[in-house]
């Protein structure tokens, strides 16, 4: 998500070609003549106010000054719902979510302006091993898929929306702390030990201050799969700059802030759950009733980095993601019914031949 492609344009100062950020770098490089020109330096209290976080509240009700808002122009996909930015002049292109044909459209957009992001450390070349390596552990996948995706399908660097929440919990609880015993029934060869569970009733408080509880705030790739992408090192992020985005893509976000909160409290309620059985203690626990008390809610927008490869196989889209940072591989495959079969086969014709050997042994 970014402003007007037009007004983003960086010309090599040697050949006039465009540049393009070089991950890992921190600098724009032209791919024609090797011209190298480095993204400008923010000083240290430029950068703190551009990472300040913003009041949650202000924000719903719509109140956030003209300055962090802006304006873009994006695509919608219909097939997957993607809002992405392309080059003003492309009419017509493919979704880099989804694979599918979108016709490009001109509408603008009032969103929140992204505040900061993690710039790409990876490289395209190096984002292709590591989804070479992660395929090479494709087991049960279509031959033919397994090569499309190695030698056919296209990486491309993609930077996507995030919700960073802050927030100081105060929970209280209501529960049962269960304590193991062991009894001995039985008589003779019947006699033996069970466990069992002595339950008494607990309750107390538990606070938990929340900083930068990451949701994602697309809804064209599967959440579970960039969850398994974390962790995000935040430490590296960087004041928002279109120097960043050169040669790369943005998505608008299509989760809003409120719908994003919701899933930032279930995410922070998976944490103090975590808290409360650690407060409760004993050999197990649980949970009656909590109920959770916000306190200085806020939020920063951010976009993080992913490279990723859209493809069909059969009629269907399949996505591989990397993480522009760290490297970590996710993505979502079709299995060879085929190779499957294969297995199960070999794996009955393998037990009757060790039922076999054992009955002749015997």
């Amino acid at each position: 998500m970014t402003k007007f492609e037009s007004e983003n344009r960086f010309p090599c100062g040697q050949c006039g070609a465009s540049l393009r950020f070089t991950p890992g770098q921190g600098s724009l490089t032209c791919e024609y003549c090797g011209f190298r020109q480095d993204v400008p330096k923010v000083s240290d209290d430029a950068r703190a106010q551009a990472l300040a976080t913003l009041d949650l509240h202000t924000a719903l009700a719509e109140r956030l000054s003209p300055e962090a808002m802006e304006v873009t122009r994006v695509s919608h996909c219909d097939t997957c719902g993607a809002e992405v930015q392309f080059d003003p002049n492309i009419h017509a292109a493919e979704c880099p979510f989804c694979a599918s044909p979108v016709v490009a459209d001109t509408g603008a957009h009032r969103h929140i302006k992204p505040q900061a992001l993690l710039p790409f450390k990876l490289d395209q070349a190096a984002a292709q091993a590591k989804m070479r390596d992660w395929l090479k552990g494709l087991w049960f996948a279509p031959n033919g898929l397994a090569k499309y995706a190695r030698e056919t399908g296209k990486l491309n660097g993609l930077y996507l929306p995030y919700w960073a929440f802050d927030a100081v919990t105060k929970t209280r609880y209501t529960g049962q702390r269960g304590v193991h015993y062991y009894v001995t029934v039985g008589s003779g060869k019947d006699k033996r030990t069970e466990r069992r569970t002595r339950w008494t009733r607990a309750s107390g408080r538990v606070a938990r201050d929340f900083t930068d509880v990451l949701v994602v705030a697309s809804e064209a790739l599967p959440r579970q799969n960039l969850r398994a992408l974390e962790p995000w090192t935040l430490s590296d992020l960087a004041p928002y700059a279109p120097d960043f985005l050169s040669g790369f893509r943005a998505e608008g976000y299509t989760v809003d802030l409120g719908p994003g909160y919701t899933i930032g409290q279930e995410r922070m309620a998976e944490v103090i759950q975590s808290d409360i059985r650690r407060d409760i203690g004993g050999d197990e626990q649980r949970i009656d009733t909590m109920h959770t008390d916000y306190a200085d809610e806020r939020f920063k927008h951010i976009l993080l980095p992913i490279w990723m490869a859209a493809y069909r196989y059969k009629g269907k889209s399949y996505r591989f993601i990397v993480n522009g940072q760290s490297g970590r591989v996710q993505g979502e495959r079709p299995y060879s019914v085929w190779k499957i079969m294969f297995a199960v086969t070999l794996g009955l014709a393998f037990a009757a031949a060790v039922y076999y050997v054992a009955e002749m042994g015997g």
